[in-house]
């Protein structure tokens, strides 16, 4: 369970011992926590307790550049009388309290990782982008935003404002069928697209579940994260990233992340980037995303993204990338165009892990991106214990030899975690348990590689308020040979039975796709 889906953030951050000594963490999402009980019930008459939520959010940030706003924010949607500006406020706040959380978290992944961060800005980073994205807002309101862009930004956040106002509990298919000419209008704008598709997947699972009041069960976190993400999206220029400079070098993969959607995928390449001038490596991102139907799944999904990047056959060939003026962001994302990237010479991950990733820099978080279900920091781990959800856990005694990741400080102790992971591999005494739910199935990489490796690439990550390694690739024995499984083995195409017979269903279908569309639009 991802703590998108959990309306319980708070639960014991203390038993991780990665979090220890991280004042204020369950302060913090607990007052997120009680602002999102408020979205549950609505804003158009809210309750004690969502009046209660509202007041503990905006107590949250007191002292911030946001407090006076989110004050005056929280006493007008408590009185019912919320408008837009107010709604904007409110999921500032919200986003600056899990970009504090965010940055509480990398405290201690630098920890274990033994990697430095790029400088910070004065003020955190959420912090300051939430409160950009209210103070532009406040200052201009929809008119500094010109022509149909600008329209259809002020419709999206009424749209958002609605949303709010009913709660979860009160949606309907009327209600929440709004979103969808609002999407259709943005989709051909590129500046509106990333919105458009944050709209359009949280408008699907909305109508999955009307009505509201039927609900049994309602993801409490989740969906806030997906409104208040939403809501600062509307506010124009709150999402810009110019790139930050171009990026001449070269570019070693250590893996691929697929995130899918019933409507859409990507896949994010995490890498990283030897600058051709000398200084030091990096790490860096790049991605490929496309809209789909839900038809397409399995290795099917990789047809959809192969037009949109090359760097996808570099990643299943086991190859570097040589990049000539790749425009790159402040972020360490890389603006990707095959125009600017050609391929390299062979380059395997598990060597440029084991050698190049202990020296690479972390990137700086983009200000909205700072929240801890985005969490993804590239480790190495060798030589674990591996220890399965129904073996016993290990105590004090845990097997020793295996190596910390890359910097780690070799701190000891620590019980395996329980919970609804399956495996946990123990480094040096300190457990971390494998997010095998993670692993796609667009690859060769399944759970049962992973409970026999003995090397592993992977994404820590802070999931249900515990950390977790996903897994990217692993290094196993097979017959007495070591071979490699990666996540994004059949990114550039494969050979495997399985592979082909999940590529060719993904064909037809997009094929019957295809005509189908083409008989509607002769008509």
């Amino acid at each position: 369970m991802s703590p998108g889906e959990s309306g319980a953030g708070a639960a014991d951050e203390s038993a991780d011992p990665l979090m220890a000594g991280l004042d204020g963490l369950d302060e913090a999402l607990a007052a997120v926590d009680a602002f999102d009980r408020a979205l549950v019930t609505g804003l158009l008459r809210p309750q004690p307790d969502g009046a209660a939520g509202l007041a503990a959010c905006a107590h949250a940030v007191a002292g911030t550049p946001l407090a006076a706003r989110v004050a005056e924010a929280a006493e007008k949607a408590a009185a019912g009388a919320a408008g837009e500006d107010h709604f904007v406020a409110l999921a500032a706040a919200r986003t600056a309290l899990l970009g504090s959380v965010h940055d509480a978290l990398m405290t201690g992944v630098q920890e274990v990782t033994g990697r430095s961060q790029g400088a910070s800005p004065e003020r955190s980073g959420a912090e300051s982008g939430a409160a950009s994205a209210g103070e532009r807002r406040g200052a201009h309101g929809s008119d500094d935003a010109a022509g149909q862009s600008g329209n259809l930004l002020a419709a999206a956040r009424s749209w958002l404002c609605d949303l709010a106002r009913a709660g979860w509990q009160g949606i309907d298919h009327e209600l929440v069928s709004g979103a969808a000419q609002i999407v259709s209008a943005m989709l051909p704008h590129t500046a509106l697209r990333r919105l458009a598709t944050l709209l359009d997947g949280f408008a699907a699972e909305l109508a999955a579940s009307c009505p509201g009041a039927s609900l049994d069960r309602v993801p409490v976190r989740r969906w806030a994260d997906l409104w208040a993400r939403a809501m600062l999206l509307t506010v124009p220029g709150a999402a810009d990233a110019p790139p930050a400079g171009t990026a001449t070098g070269r570019l070693l993969p250590l893996g691929a992340d697929v995130q899918e959607h019933p409507t859409a995928v990507q896949a994010q390449i995490h890498a990283v980037f030897e600058p051709a001038d000398g200084g030091p490596p990096r790490l860096v991102r790049a991605g490929a995303a496309a809209p789909k139907p839900d038809t397409v799944v399995g290795a099917g999904l990789w047809q959809l993204l192969r037009p949109h990047c090359s760097l996808l056959a570099a990643v299943s060939e086991g190859r570097s990338m040589q990049l000539t003026d790749m425009p790159l962001t402040e972020a360490g994302d890389l603006i990707w165009s095959d125009e600017h990237a050609h391929p390299g010479e062979p380059a395997d991950p598990f060597a440029t892990a084991r050698v190049v990733l202990p020296t690479a820099a972390e990137a700086v978080t983009a200000p909205l991106d700072r929240h801890p279900a985005g969490l993804a920091v590239p480790v190495f781990l060798e030589g674990y214990a591996v220890q399965k959800a129904d073996d016993a856990p290990p105590g004090a005694e845990t097997e020793q030899g295996g190596k910390a990741p890359q910097g780690a400080d070799g701190q000891q102790g620590g019980k395996a975690p329980q919970g609804d992971g399956s495996l946990t591999f123990v480094v040096a005494g300190r457990p971390f348990a494998v997010d095998t739910d993670r692993i796609p199935a667009a690859g060769p990489l399944t759970p049962e590689a992973v409970a026999a490796s003995g090397a592993c690439i992977g994404l820590l990550r802070w999931d249900a308020g515990t950390f977790r390694v996903q897994p990217l690739a692993v290094e196993t024995t097979v017959r007495k040979k070591t071979v490699a499984r990666h996540a994004g083995g059949w990114a550039g195409g494969t050979a495997d039975k399985a592979g082909l017979k999940a590529e060719k269903a993904a064909t037809d279908a997009v094929a019957v796709l295809r005509e189908r569309a083409g008989r509607l639009l002769r008509k």
